[in-house]
């Protein structure tokens, strides 16, 4: 997968999008501290947090929309300069004890909606860089597995600025980084190529949403996202309850080292089977495995077993971007990408809401049960004979034009 970076332009363009990338890593705790040390209120902070969460999942297709429509130096740069001035505006407020709230809820309120996507950016650079087939799939599992990496070191990061400093810094410092890393996309010749599509071709059928089957593989993925959910709930929970609450971060680790060795694999196999049958076999893999998970009391075994449940996560990530860059027109293709994570946010999202009232009341163990069963139930939702149909046209002259036309039909299997 390294050899991906040797791609002229590539490098150029990878290195300040992980920069940018990497204030999202940062950001929610870098919110959480600041707003909780200033109004000394976790309620507030905790509120704060949702804010920003909530509304980057839901303004996430309308941004990714605006960059496949104008282009990424204008759409990016214009929304990481607004995201910037929101962070450093909290920062400013965070070193003023007792701040209103409502400052704070607005501003929240602005960095989520203006949040530049920059992973779904940098994908659509790969897509431009590479052909279809092995070196994109290399691509996109090099791209997947630094991402992880990036949200096991940003909360780390953010945690040792603002011990050294204050909370407010940690603000400013996550304003610079996403503003430095866009700025440096942009800027490269592999993005400042890919200058929008004002006028789509085909009008509403360039939706990712209106191609058939997308929407299917949206409602699986929250099936994975909602076990990622549930994890990041019940490992601490399950630290707590054999009073071992050190050993938190080292469960959520291994669950995160797991995913980026399921990467690394994923990106060196030369595949033979269609995306839907990977897909198939993923969900249903990690949905199996969480209920086996489910049963394993000690913490070392538990351990153990969320290094091979994250193994199934990027793998999954991996294989939704590519069906998104197989079935959708080249000009919604950041829209479609950014779907992809909007449905494993809100899978987790969701999982995270429930999981803490069950666990509660079972358990963790019978709240990994559950949603490892829901995500193995909703693999059968995969389109698999579409995505083969539209793998095969991907490999012709006019590929998406003729994957629509030949997927318009009904019969969706």
């Amino acid at each position: 997968m390294i050899a991906s970076l040797r791609i002229p332009g590539a490098l150029r363009a990878f290195l300040p999008a992980l920069v940018g990338r990497s204030a999202l890593a940062m950001a929610g705790l870098a919110v959480l501290l600041a707003v909780q040390e200033s109004t000394r209120s976790f309620a507030v902070a905790g509120l704060a947090s949702a804010v920003f969460g909530i509304a980057n999942v839901i303004a996430a297709p309308w941004r990714a929309r605006a960059v496949d429509r104008w282009g990424q130096p204008r759409a990016l740069g214009a929304l990481a300069i607004v995201h910037a001035a929101g962070f450093a505006g909290m920062g400013v407020i965070a070193a003023v004890p007792g701040s209103s709230a409502a400052w704070f809820l607005g501003l929240a309120l602005v960095v989520g909606v203006s949040a530049p996507p920059l992973g779904a950016a940098m994908r659509m650079v790969w897509s431009s860089l590479t052909p279809a087939g092995a070196e994109r799939e290399k691509a996109f599992s090099l791209d997947a597995v630094a991402e992880e990496l990036l949200f096991v070191a940003g909360p780390v990061l953010v945690t040792a600025i603002i011990v050294a400093s204050s909370p407010s810094v940690g603000l400013f410092v996550t304003a610079g980084v996403v503003l430095v890393g866009t700025l440096g996309l942009v800027t490269s010749r592999a993005s400042s190529a890919l200058s929008g599509s004002p006028v789509v071709a085909g009008g509403e059928r360039a939706r990712p949403l209106r191609v058939p089957g997308f929407l299917r593989v949206l409602i699986v993925l929250t099936g994975v996202g909602a076990v990622l959910g549930v994890v990041e709930i019940g490992a601490p929970a399950l630290a707590a309850e054999q009073d071992a609450v050190p050993a938190a971060g080292w469960l959520l680790a291994a669950f995160a080292a797991g995913s980026a060795a399921g990467g690394l694999v994923y990106g060196q196999l030369r595949w033979r089977v269609s995306l839907g049958v990977r897909l198939l076999v993923l969900c249903l893999g990690i949905g199996a495995t969480a209920v086996v998970v489910s049963a394993l009391g000690s913490l070392p075994l538990f351990a153990a077993g969320l290094v091979v449940l994250g193994a199934f996560l990027a793998p999954s990530l991996i294989t939704g971007y590519l069906v998104a860059d197989t079935v959708v027109a080249p000009e919604a293709r950041t829209e479609a990408s950014t779907w992809i994570n909007t449905a494993v946010n809100l899978g987790a999202a969701l999982a995270s809401a429930v999981a803490g009232a069950a666990i509660d009341a079972a358990g963790t163990g019978v709240a990994l049960l559950v949603v490892g069963l829901v995500a193995a139930a909703l693999a059968a939702l995969v389109p698999v004979r579409r995505l083969r149909a539209a793998g095969e046209a991907s490999a012709e002259p006019g590929a998406v034009a003729a994957t629509m036309d030949l997927e318009a039909g009904p019969g969706d299997a």
